[in-house]
């Protein structure tokens, strides 16, 4: 259910953790994403809890598949939004909080580092290519999901995680300039809705957007 308008990965990569700032390095440096009047900026009003709540009667597995074909669609189209700004001079690394820093595994499992913009973009196109092998995600009555589709899963929204925790420490501006950061906070309380309600990715891999978890949380926004 949309509210916005709008084989398995090779790339899962590694998270590289810098030296954190000084408290008050980090204090004067307040990302606009977690200042009061932005991080209550909302589309949807209240709780996700029961919007990513599994219905009666429906199959797991077609739940978290049609979550997923959702998520990934609409998070593919606000990153166009902001494609024009996320370029390889602007964004020389696919980087999160200033802490943390995303690299690329090839085929051959070598590390690669990447621009922000050929990083999401080999994201962005396995992914698609994954939601269309009817062997991973069939679409006919009858077929059965893979065994280790719940692995694929986690795979694909550790990396829309990162995609979104992109826009916001590196692009967060360009959402306010075009008014719809109402419509990407919305988004990212419902995405971190579903994945805690199944289980999909591990606190740690949310490091870089903690803060704006945990003000969500408090405001009852997700559900803790």
């Amino acid at each position: 259910m949309s509210f916005f308008g709008l084989g398995k990965l090779t790339g899962i990569g590694k998270q590289k953790q810098a030296t954190a700032p000084s408290p008050g390095a980090a204090k004067s440096q307040l990302p606009l994403f977690l200042r009061k009047s932005f991080a209550q900026s909302h589309l949807v009003k209240g709780s996700f809890k029961g919007v990513v709540q599994q219905p009666k009667y429906t199959d797991l597995n077609e739940w978290l598949s049609i979550n997923t074909f959702e998520f990934f669609n609409i998070i593919n189209l606000y990153y166009g939004v902001i494609t024009e700004f996320c370029t390889i001079n602007e964004c020389p690394s696919m980087s999160a909080d200033p802490n943390t820093e995303y690299t690329w595994s090839d085929t051959q499992r070598k590390t690669i580092k990447l621009a922000a913009p050929q990083y999401i973009d080999y994201v962005l196109s396995q992914i698609q290519t994954m939601l269309d092998d009817e062997r991973m995600f069939p679409t006919k009555i009858g077929a059965d999901f893979p065994k280790d589709i719940r692995a694929t899963l986690v795979v694909i929204y550790r990396h829309l995680f990162r995609i979104l925790a992109h826009m916001y420490w590196s692009h967060y501006m360009e959402l306010l300039n075009l008014k719809i950061e109402g419509h990407v906070n919305s988004l990212f309380a419902h995405f971190i809705s579903f994945v805690k309600e199944f289980d999909l990715l591990d606190r740690k891999d949310m490091a870089p957007m903690l803060d704006l978890i945990v003000y969500y949380e408090q405001q009852g926004i997700i559900v803790s």
